[in-house]
């Protein structure tokens, strides 16, 4: 048997392929080794569910196959009771953290803020503001400051431990800056997830203002948080959580 019909006999029916992800269907929390020093997460588990559940909703962009991995773990991890973001656009971010709550069965609520109406920005979705999560339950819209109102909403929550915080607007590198820095002021043990991250030589003539913001923030506080960056491509994504305390 020549190697192009081997190939070609390794790649099965289609009706083979479309059970392919059946062995890592599960519904149970696939965070791992918690108790250990890095992030993990069952890499097949959380493939398969973003293969078969996330894609055929929220598609490919603007968060690539690794984003929306990093979000399903991130979630899954930390299992944050209040979930704020803003930059809502169309909800599509906030329909994937619903998605990922709803089938890891992960009690939270989701705060999503955009621009007042009357606010002009490049990104404003005015009328499709949110169009892919209204009426969900659990999902919570709002317009203001991202910073300002999400602060706010924790405090009135009664200030829940680790919320998280996904920073999709503006993405000045003053922008990102400032936000960072009014979550880790105010909130002891924040997760962040932050896009628009990706870190790429000058002439590619890219916008690193977010990752800049995001390293400065680091190395303004030395060892309180550990990174997770999704690389590989745009956009981007980053991951910041609390550095295990040290031993006593």
């Amino acid at each position: 048997m020549g190697l192009l019909t081997r190939l070609l006999d390794l790649r099965g029916s289609s009706a083979e392929r479309s059970t392919s992800l059946d062995p890592f269907l599960s519904t149970a929390n696939p965070s791992r080794n918690p108790a250990c020093g890095e992030f993990e997460v069952d890499g097949w588990v959380t493939s398969a569910f973003v293969a078969r559940t996330l894609v055929p909703v929220v598609g490919v962009h603007p968060f690539p196959l690794q984003e929306l991995m990093l979000m399903t773990a991130t979630v899954c991890r930390f299992q944050p009771s209040l979930i704020f973001e803003w930059g809502t656009n169309i909800g599509k971010s906030a329909r994937i953290f619903h998605e990922i709550a709803q089938y890891f069965h992960i009690r939270t609520t989701i705060h999503s803020c955009d621009l007042p109406d009357d606010v002009d920005h490049v990104e404003h979705p005015h009328a499709q503001r949110g169009a892919m999560v209204r009426g969900l339950a659990g999902v919570k819209l709002h317009q203001g400051d991202g910073l300002t109102t999400s602060l706010g909403l924790w405090e009135r929550a009664g200030r829940p431990p680790s919320p998280l915080f996904f920073l999709d607007g503006d993405h000045s590198h003053a922008s990102v800056r400032r936000e960072i820095d009014g979550i880790l002021a105010a909130v002891p043990d924040p997760v962040l997830l932050l896009h628009d991250t990706f870190l790429q030589s000058p002439q590619s003539g890219y916008n690193v203002g977010p990752r800049q913001a995001v390293e400065e923030s680091l190395a303004a506080c030395p060892g309180r948080f550990k990174a997770v960056h999704s690389g590989l491509s745009l956009p981007g994504m980053t991951l910041l959580y609390a550095a295990a305390p040290a031993a006593a």
